[in-house]
């Protein structure tokens, strides 16, 4: 099994020095150092709070190349999740449940692509998701897929075969109104063509 390359970003030395010497004894995971930290595969950045100082740091890791980033943060609400997952973090650790097994999990899963997020945390978050959604994005025709509910509909008649006119006649639009549709959605999720589009949104699930 290839070990996980893993730089530890803290403001404290020895809160870093102590979550070094947990982690180096494991086979899972490569401890970098400093002058090593853009071959990391997984930055880990260690802070009390969620604060500016701690999201600059994550931004700083990401800038010099690092494609995951764990936070192992003291304290953490729903708010500093949202912080976080802006910036791209994939992993999220209380700090008073940081044992080495934890953090090896949460990184290594990092390190494959997939997120970890405490439990009630992530229940929050996605109450805090439907109430967007419910509240701000869906009185404005908008979904989180970035295609309002007109366009869903023009994509799924056009996956079902029907030309412009077509479209135009069953949705009582102008043929004009069906071009500029679909040429709003391909450009500005740099779709290539009509089929791209259809293959997009059939891939998220939206037809």
């Amino acid at each position: 099994m290839s070990r996980v390359s893993v730089y530890l970003q803290a403001n404290d030395p020895i809160c870093r020095a102590g979550l070094a010497s947990q982690l180096r004894p494991r086979p899972e995971v490569l401890v970098l150092d400093e002058e090593e930290c853009s071959r990391a595969e997984v930055g880990v950045v260690v802070s009390d709070t969620v604060d500016p100082d701690a999201l600059r740091a994550m931004r700083s890791l990401r800038c010099l190349g690092i494609p995951r980033l764990v936070v192992v943060a003291g304290r953490i609400d729903e708010a500093d999740l949202v912080n976080v997952m802006e910036v791209g973090v994939a992993g999220v650790v209380r700090r008073s449940e940081a044992t080495a097994d934890r953090l090896i999990s949460v990184i290594t899963s990092a390190a494959v692509g997939e997120g970890a997020v405490p439990p009630d945390l992530l229940g929050r978050l996605l109450t805090q998701v439907g109430r967007l959604q419910r509240q701000v994005l869906g009185p404005r025709g908008l979904a989180f897929s970035g295609l309002a509910d007109r366009e869903i509909e023009v994509l799924r008649l056009v996956a079902e075969g029907l030309d412009t006119a077509e479209i135009a006649r069953k949705l009582a639009y102008s043929e004009r109104t069906i071009k500029n549709v679909l040429h709003d959605v391909t450009s500005r999720l740099q779709l290539r063509n009509r089929a791209h589009a259809v293959a997009y949104a059939l891939r998220n699930g939206l037809i």
